[in-house]
């Protein structure tokens, strides 16, 4: 289906994008480190930076995680059910948790985001920088998740339950 593979290959792109995150504030930290205890100069901003862009990267990679099926699972009960009746399981969980879990995130996240914008809120200290894009990255993340879950539900219906496995994405390049 194309929407799968659209969904699928949005989440892969944000992940593969948002990664790079990582690489960028190791380097401030490793920065901040070499300034504070080798140059005697310690940053003002290295801190707060780090935490936001760590906040940032790890909200953001919740769809391409739940792509790869790399979300902590309990699969004692289900691992000895058939392929059928796991696949239902799988889908009425979605049904029952995740949707409304997504749904209240995406809903509080914006409300969030949009209060922090029109109050132009910021961090306190040394440094003070806009926190909103931060909270508008959760809500963007809030519908990354939703709808990666709509594509591994379509996935979960759109397949004979024989040709499921369990814990691994399908491929459907």
């Amino acid at each position: 289906m194309p929407i799968i593979r659209v969904i699928d290959g949005l989440n892969e792109t944000v992940g593969r994008i948002v990664s790079i995150v990582a690489i960028v504030f190791a380097a401030i930290i490793i920065y901040d480190v070499v300034m504070r205890y080798f140059v005697g100069e310690p940053t003002r901003w290295a801190f707060d930076l780090t935490k936001q862009l760590y906040g940032f990267y790890f909200i953001m990679l919740g769809g391409y995680a739940l792509r790869h099926q790399s979300h902590v699972r309990v699969d004692l009960v289900t691992s000895r059910l058939s392929p059928a009746l796991r696949r239902w399981i799988e889908i009425a969980g979605y049904v029952i948790f995740f949707f409304p879990f997504a749904w209240v995130f995406a809903r509080r996240s914006w409300n969030f985001a949009i209060t922090s914008w029109k109050q132009g809120e910021v961090t306190y200290g040394a440094v003070q920088m806009p926190v909103y894009p931060l909270k508008m990255a959760m809500f963007v993340a809030a519908v990354l998740l939703m709808i990666q879950g709509i594509s591994e539900v379509s996935k979960l219906l759109l397949h004979k339950a024989d040709d499921l496995q369990p814990m691994e994405p399908l491929d459907v390049r």
